[in-house]
């Protein structure tokens, strides 16, 4: 059942953050101002402003309403936390229908029955069958502890293994292929089968850690090399990130998150003691994905390959970005060099060339330029003129008109570097 928006506005309006915050964390007023250490990162000075209508920290990006702040800070899922806001503020939570409680109930289920799936995997990643599943996985260069941490698995080779052992578990068949597990042929006469065969497993949770579906490689013989979970009541790709479970305290602490392409990258990042990754699941980053990411932090990363793929794939993510802009969020790029990965990268040129990589990572509206000048300055005005127009047309989605203007600010001294009324080039020049 969806909370009302206007239950949610009045518990808000009973509960100001200012009072919430400040139950749990030692809050001070310094003139208009009321902020506190962050209590989602370590910090001696305090950046944790509260207001009564939000709160954002400026040392690592938190921010949100006092729905969120309990969220982060309790570790619930959005119902619980306003369940629980709701019993401060002596406020009755509405009604649910039978629809909803059955709805809610058949998602607990679900549930139950994904992580049993979860709990086969990994049990048949330790099985004979699966040694050239956990060859492949330490010929990556992942150790055990990193293994069993993100619970990687292997799927038996075999339409119905999976399907046996839930089965004897009581589970209907009905319930394993609404859990995404099993494949409904369309010939209704043809039984459902595995949905993963012989493939390596990776477990996608939720940000409480909870398993909602798999990501799977493929490791001989016919079909897709990478395979996931279809949309399911628990699970929607474009609203969650791979590893986050793993990665949100890593990202409080170091303010920022890292956007990889693939899961193995996520891990590798983490086994190198650089966990504030995640990944996408298989698809270009959706806008609910870019809003998530700036939940997290306000500047993420995006590491994407160095090829013209991987070019592509970062022009996309800021055409997506471009009409959620704020002030104070935004997008940084980092291209890995040809032929790497992060994880090669790390593993042949160790921590440091990552971290440099990081650093060296390009804005959001620097990559708009690159994209639509190729690296060139026109040297003629006509040229300038309409470089100038793509660009505006790149930018016109951006919703708030300072940060479009800044934008337009920035492209203005690219393409006349000089100052305004002076042009070089074929051109000619004015003085």
């Amino acid at each position: 059942m969806a909370i009302p928006p206007e239950f949610l506005e009045e518990l808000k309006a009973r509960l100001p953050a200012t009072d919430v915050v400040g139950r749990r964390v030692k809050l001070i007023r310094s003139g208009r101002d009321t902020k506190g250490c962050c209590p989602f990162h370590k910090e001696k000075t305090p950046s944790f402003h509260v207001y009564d209508d939000h709160y954002h920290c400026f040392g690592c990006g938190a921010h949100g309403s006092v729905i969120d702040f309990v969220m982060e800070s309790e570790g619930l899922e959005f119902r619980e936390a306003v369940q629980r806001l709701a019993g401060e503020a002596g406020l009755p939570m509405p009604e649910e229908t039978p629809e909803d409680r059955e709805r809610r109930a058949r998602n607990r289920t679900l549930a139950e029955v994904v992580e049993m799936a979860a709990a086969f995997f990994e049990k048949c990643l330790r099985m004979p069958e699966g040694r050239p599943a956990l060859d492949y996985l330490r010929g990556r260069g992942l150790t055990d502890e990193t293994i069993r941490r993100f619970r990687l698995g292997f799927s038996p080779d075999g339409r119905g293994k999976l399907k046996s052992m839930l089965a004897a578990e009581g589970i209907e068949e009905g319930l394993m292929v609404a859990a995404g597990l099993l494949v409904q042929p369309e010939d209704a006469g043809r039984e459902p089968y595995d949905r993963f065969r012989g493939r390596v497993m990776f477990p996608i949770t939720d940000r409480q850690g909870q398993v909602i579906a798999f990501g799977a490689r493929l490791l001989a013989g016919d079909g897709p090399k990478y395979l996931n979970s279809p949309e399911t009541p628990l699970f929607h790709k474009g609203r969650n990130l791979y590893g986050l479970a793993q990665a949100k305290d890593a990202i409080r602490s170091a303010g920022t998150v890292i956007v990889c392409e693939g899961y193995t990258d996520v891990i590798a990042l983490a086994q190198a003691g650089i966990g504030q990754a995640v990944a996408p699941l298989g698809t270009a980053l959706t806008e609910e994905q870019i809003a998530l990411l700036w939940r997290l932090a306000p500047e993420p990363v995006l590491c994407f390959d160095g090829d013209a793929a991987g070019q592509r794939a970062a022009a996309r993510a800021a055409e997506r970005a471009l009409p959620l802009l704020k002030a104070g969020f935004g997008l940084r790029f980092a291209l890995l060099p040809p032929g790497e990965d992060p994880d090669s990268l790390v593993q042949g040129q160790g921590r440091q060339a990552f971290d440099a990589l990081l650093a060296g990572a390009t804005a959001l509206s620097e990559l708009i330029w690159r994209v639509e000048s190729g690296g060139r300055l026109p040297p003629t005005p006509e040229g300038r003129a309409d470089l100038n127009k793509r660009l505006d047309q790149r930018i016109r989605d951006i919703p708030d008109p300072t940060v479009r203007r800044y934008f337009q600010d920035f492209f203005k001294s690219r393409l006349w570097p000089d100052g305004p009324g002076r042009q070089g080039g074929r051109g000619g020049q004015r003085q």
